[in-house]
């Protein structure tokens, strides 16, 4: 299968995008009403010689837009100069029309009134008329590489307090914006700027949609800010988010990630932002932006600085214009994606698959959405254990149909599932692929059981349930012992899986009482009970895992690397899928790129807070040892 990686198509020059959200030192986001071209361009020169190629600006709308009708003239001619900053810096920029919402405080110009940005014809066609006048102003500068619509719009356009708009009338709004920056002749890559904050990425419904969008956006771009209770998840997270917005079929660029350094150390900080970069990238991003590119301590009493004080400090550059370690691991970054010729290569292909469930993105009669958070988080948990058993997955949409190519599916924690997607994977085993689900009891109170037909014969097995009643699972930590060999585990070999840290509902702590009927167990519990079976189906088989190990794990704090990777490495040894490159350490995880010259690339990424020394295996044959720093990255040249 492949996975998702694609290029934007424009000047191969500026490939790929690198760099940073701008707002000038003088003045945040007020910037255009004291602009100061010569602040300007010494913060873009810094900006370049650490590798970075092209800055998102934003036409602060307050003030470009002062009337219905009017653009502040002045203003629009300090964007002009702007503009003639990067071509002389050899920089590039993505103008963003509709910025309402900025650094945690909504901004409106003087004559909205409280109009709906969305609903209302008059407020929508004045918003369409800024982006056509504006695009058409710049469309033939040099230095406009692509275009944005807005800024984090699903925070701004939020109607009476409501978290969510109706998606006809934000998908409406979207089609007139770009229609009008493209009746102005602007030709450039344009996206939305939402942050890709929908139901087919977060599981939340905010009234922007992905797939609705799909065929008038040329990327999608996360914006990724997430809390986390475990330290490797959040090294991955705008990784897994980036693999999710790829439903749109778009290339996918990281268009707002960061930190302010107020939260953390100067070492952390340059931690999160290379764990970020790599990991985003082994995850099909194809561009990054990073927030912010300079600190406003100078702005403490001007808003929202003078509310958000952290927000003075997501800067890349402090308030002198002074590299701070986010840019300095922004500049070695760039210089392996030169090294590597990055914009010629690919990600390696897959015979795994991550089932992503239809009921993460649709609504169903009686669907239940309390189900969506625990699919959303058993899925990130499983995406990070394979990580970390170097198992290259492809995210694959159930609503788009699972792909006849993989020897591996995954279905993590899992309970709901389509009747025709029951059916389709037993086929998929038939046919000589092995399907692997461990089970989910759910996390509401009604209908509990498997939501779709048939487990027994999927698995092998007879439910021992009892009719709307959880088994829960008393043990602080899960121990199952395996019987038998299992791919790369051995009889003997016990696993252990923390529960006593658990976050998530009481109805998801339960274990799935089953007895075998055709399968054979080759793992019990510390109780004696069935924990894993394996059932043989035409070509192929079955594996049934009667507990959520991946829920668990999404629900105890600090819970990888626990031994789910063990289990991962042993379901792809099983499978017959082919790792690339693998390391013995469940704290190095590894994947490859390959160039379309042939070149192969290993990047080896240390989850680890000590050096480790490694000795990577590449198609059977272990390559030299090598020395990570802790959290550090280094990039192979396979032979």
């Amino acid at each position: 299968m492949r996975r998702f990686s694609a290029q934007l198509t424009h000047d191969p020059a500026t490939l790929p995008w690198l760099g940073a959200n701008f707002w000038s030192r003088a003045g945040g986001p007020l910037m255009w009403r004291s602009y100061d071209p010569a602040v300007v361009r010494e913060e873009l020169r810094v900006l370049r010689e650490h590798g970075l190629n092209c800055t998102r600006s934003f036409f602060y709308w307050p003030d470009f837009m002062p009337t219905p009708y009017t653009v502040d003239e002045e203003l629009c001619a300090h964007y002009a100069d702007f503009l003639e900053a990067h071509t002389e810096t050899g920089m590039t920029t993505i103008p963003t029309f509709i910025v309402g919402h900025m650094s945690g405080q909504n901004w409106d110009p003087a004559w909205r009134d409280g109009r709906d940005l969305y609903g209302d014809v008059w407020m929508v066609s004045r918003q369409a008329w800024f982006a056509r006048e504006m695009a058409g102003r710049y469309k033939d500068h040099p230095a406009v590489t692509a275009w944005l619509i807005s800024n984090e719009m699903p925070i701004y356009g939020r109607i009476r307090g409501e978290e969510t708009a109706p998606r006809e009338h934000v998908t409406a709004w979207a089609e007139a914006l770009v229609n009008a920056v493209r009746a102005a002749g602007a030709t450039q890559p344009l996206s939305l700027g939402d942050g890709a904050w929908g139901l087919e990425v977060s599981g939340k419904e905010n009234g922007f949609s992905l797939r609705d969008t799909a065929e008038i956006i040329d990327f999608a771009g996360p914006h990724v800010y997430r809390m986390e209770n475990d330290r490797i998840r959040q090294h991955h997270r705008a990784a897994f988010e980036c693999e999710l917005a790829s439903v749109a079929g778009k290339p996918v660029v990281l268009e707002e990630f960061g930190l302010s350094t107020d939260f953390v150390s100067d070492e952390n900080a340059a931690t999160y932002y290379r764990q970020t970069l790599h990991n985003s990238l082994l995850a099909g991003s194809t561009g990054w932006i990073a927030w912010n590119n300079t600190d406003y301590d100078h702005l403490l009493e001007q808003s929202p600085y003078d509310h958000h004080g952290f927000e003075m400090h997501f800067g890349i550059t402090d308030n002198e214009g002074r590299p701070k370690p986010p840019l300095r691991e922004l500049a070695a970054f760039a210089r392996e994606l030169e090294r590597v010729d990055f914009a010629r290569c690919r990600r390696a292909d897959t015979d795994a698959a991550l089932v992503v469930p239809t009921f993460m993105e649709r609504g169903y009669p009686f669907g239940y959405g309390l189900d969506r958070p625990v699919i959303f988080e058993a899925l990130r948990q499983s995406y990070t254990t394979a990580r970390l058993a170097d198992l290259p997955l492809a995210l694959t949409r159930e609503r788009d149909g699972l792909p006849e190519d993989g020897k591996l599916y995954l279905l993590p924690s899992t309970r709901l599932i389509l009747a025709p997607t029951r059916v389709h994977l037993e086929e998929l085993a038939r046919g000589g692929a092995t399907v692997y689900l461990s089970y989910l009891s759910g996390d509401q109170g009604t209908t509990r059981g498997p939501w779709f037909q048939d487990l027994n014969g999927l698995f092998g097995v007879r439910l021992q349930l009892s009719y709307g009643v959880a088994e829960p699972i008393t043990d602080e930590t899960v121990e199952i012992t395996f019987t038998e060999d299992f791919g790369s585990l051995r009889a003997g070999d016990i696993l252990r899986f923390p529960t006593g840290g658990y976050r998530g509902a009481d109805d998801s702590l339960a274990y799935l009482p089953v007895e075998a009927d055709g399968a054979r167990v080759v793992a019990r519990d510390a109780h004696g009970r069935p924990a894993v079976l394996r059932h043989r189906i035409g070509a192929g088989e079955t594996v049934l895992c009667t507990y959520p190990l991946e829920t668990l794990a999404a629900g105890t704090p600090h819970a990888n690397p626990d031994d789910t990777p063990r289990l991962y490495a042993a379901l792809a040894e099983l499978a017959g899928v082919e790792r690339p490159v693998t390391v013995p350490d469940p704290l190095v995880h590894a994947d490859t790129l390959v160039h379309e010259d042939g070149r192969r690339f290993a990047w080896l990424v240390s989850q680890s807070d000590e050096t480790r020394t490694v000795r990577p295996v590449a198609g059977g044959t272990p390559l030299d040892e090598v020395t990570l720093a802790p959290f550090g990255v280094q990039v192979l040249d396979l032979p």
